[in-house]
């Protein structure tokens, strides 16, 4: 069994492109719109919508994706105003912390006291731990996950969803678009799903990522088949569905470009300039990276994304060191990874009886923080990128998971980047690092 499925797994590349649909668009790669134009295109598009008496469930982003959100929350909630019955604000948390009421405040731009008494608007969390959250949509079938994994799963699937989002009548996601380890871009109804979905969905779409691996799948255009599993689950969301997607300028959170229409539609052409603003190509591979960690990531599970965006420019043998000070533990919301370790996924595969029962979604992070790798039962296993973490978290801890460890007052970050045969990254963990086509 895991013989065949790892051969599946090393030819699932195909991705089609999602048909033309219609789509507005403010900027693009390089430009830089001001606030007020950002304003003026949210609600014109707004404008033509039919919202005069409905509601309107916003998802959003919490604070481990940069946006302006205050600015797009703003503009959302003007063209809102007077015509939507009640409206939502959902922070698409998948299984990430809850944000504080302070921290929910300063994230959509208002004080603590405004979170709830703002006249039909509501800003909440997504309460994915809570059963009560979800309701039911319908269940994908065992062969056509088969088809959309191109043969890596064959298993039913339950699709479940903060219920917010079939109480209201329109779904508006607002978020940006980033390379992403999972489904090749994030943005659009990935906010659905994994964003407000219940576990099995988050489980099933993020194993099946790992299968194909963070290096095959991160910063693929078009339908992967991560991005297929989530649109089929969308397809059952009752009521109509929107989206503003955004495009940032790398490491400053300012806008470059914003689309909106139809999820699929809004989501592709912001993925397109994404490509041309978040992707950045080397000549050569790299022996070491310095990844600079930025306090938006507050434990490993988030702050992983350190390594996800430059394991396909370290050469073999090389090392990414994660350098955060401030990160000190691995998850407070997934303890299991602690348990089970850091591994390559054929690690996983080849031993499943050992981990059938940890959730898929941990075994997922787990493999993709580890990169690529094989495994024998004779002699171990072999990863091609060593992981290091300079990081808080004491050093047994780190060791335990099958991490290396440094000292974080040991890194002399100016020393690192004045070595030639290193890779500083600043900010890292939204920008994919690739080698040039045809790059040795």
């Amino acid at each position: 069994m895991v013989p065949d499925l790892l051969v599946r797994a090393d030819r699932v590349a195909q991705t089609f492109r999602p048909s033309p649909a219609s789509v507005a668009r403010l900027g693009g790669v390089g430009g830089a719109p001001s606030p007020e134009q950002v304003t003026a295109f949210v609600q014109e598009q707004l404008a033509g919508v039919d919202l005069d008496g409905r509601s309107v469930c916003v998802l959003v982003p919490d604070a481990t994706r940069s946006c302006p959100l205050p600015l797009l929350l703003d503009a959302v909630h003007g063209a809102l105003h007077g015509r939507a019955t009640r409206t939502t604000v959902l922070v698409a948390l998948g299984t990430h912390a809850p944000m504080s009421p302070k921290a929910l405040a300063a994230h959509v731009g208002c004080t603590p006291d405004e979170l709830t008494s703002r006249p039909g608007v509501v800003v909440r969390n997504h309460e994915w731990a809570d059963p009560a959250t979800f309701v039911a949509l319908g269940t994908i079938s065992a062969a056509r996950i088969d088809e959309l994994s191109g043969g890596l799963l064959h298993e039913a699937v339950d699709v479940r969803v903060n219920r917010a989002v079939v109480e209201h009548d329109l779904t508006l996601v607002v978020g940006p678009v980033f390379p992403h380890e999972v489904v090749g871009f994030s943005g659009g109804d990935k906010y659905l799903f994994p964003g407000v979905s219940g576990q099995e969905m988050i489980d099933l779409s993020h194993w099946l990522g790992a299968l194909i691996t963070n290096a095959e799948i991160i910063g693929t255009r078009g339908i992967t088949p991560v991005r297929a599993l989530i649109d089929e689950a969308a397809a059952l969301v009752p009521g109509d569905r929107l989206a503003l997607c955004v495009v940032t300028r790398p490491g400053s959170g300012d806008l470059c470009a914003a689309t909106f229409g139809e999820p699929g539609a809004a989501w592709a052409a912001a993925a397109e300039i994404s490509a041309g603003t978040h992707v950045r190509h080397l000549d050569a591979p790299v022996a070491r990276v310095l990844s600079l960690v930025p306090e938006r990531y507050d434990d490993l599970w988030t702050g992983a994304k350190g390594f996800y965006k430059v394991e396909p420019v370290v050469a073999d043998g090389g090392e990414v060191v994660l350098y955060a000070p401030h990160i000190r533990q691995v998850s407070a919301m997934h303890p299991q990874v602690s348990a089970i370790g850091y591994h390559c996924r054929d690690y996983f595969l080849a031993q499943w009886d050992r981990f059938a029962d940890v959730p898929r979604g941990d075994l997922a992070h787990a493999t993709h923080l580890r990169g690529t790798g094989t495994y024998d039962p004779a002699t171990g296993e072999s990863c091609r990128v060593r992981v290091t973490l300079a990081t808080g978290i004491p050093e047994a801890e780190v060791r335990a998971v099958s991490l290396g460890y440094l000292d974080p007052a040991a890194v002399d970050v100016a020393a690192w980047a004045a070595d030639p045969g290193t890779l500083v990254v600043p900010d890292a963990g939204e920008v994919l690092y690739r080698l040039r086509p045809g790059a040795t």
